[in-house]
């Protein structure tokens, strides 16, 4: 049987605790892999403007995007704190979702997306959707849901 190695993994991080495993887990597998994360922050710009924020759509875009810098750098630090050196981080603005489904895969040529198990409860899922299900139904590539440890 064919092993399966994953060159370029792609994750999304919130600053939830389920996106922060996702990250931690996607670096363990490029480890093994010899492969690369690409580690993304999708600001949700469309959201404010149809909500009706639009005078308030800079100053909320400039929060979610400092806040998003701070969750990177983040990021960076724990995969410098485990010897790794091959994470790309990427800010995008757009809708989750299609960010992670159509844009990035293509772009960075990825093989697997890993994302953490929704903290949604079934109605919010119902109201607001999940990213992870969409993606696991639209995935151009191999998706890893990553479930939370149980202590």
């Amino acid at each position: 049987m064919e092993t399966q190695t994953y060159q370029t993994i792609l994750v999304g991080v919130d600053g939830s605790e389920q996106a922060n495993l996702a990250y931690k887990r996607a670096i363990g597998v490029a480890k093994r892999n010899q492969g690369r994360v690409v580690v993304v922050h999708v600001v949700e710009n469309k959201l404010y403007t149809m909500m009706g924020y639009s005078t308030m759509n800079d100053s909320l875009i400039e929060q979610e995007t400092d806040e998003a810098k701070e969750i990177l750098d983040e990021c960076k630090k724990y995969a410098k704190s485990v010897g790794f050196s091959q994470v790309e981080t990427l800010i995008t603005y757009g809708v989750a979702k299609e960010v992670m489904c159509k844009e990035l895969p293509e772009k960075y040529h990825v093989d697997l997306i890993m994302v953490g198990q929704s903290g949604l409860n079934a109605v919010e899922r119902m109201v607001v959707g999940s990213v992870s299900s969409y993606i696991i139904r639209h995935a151009p590539c191999d998706v890893l849901i990553v479930h939370p440890e149980i202590n």
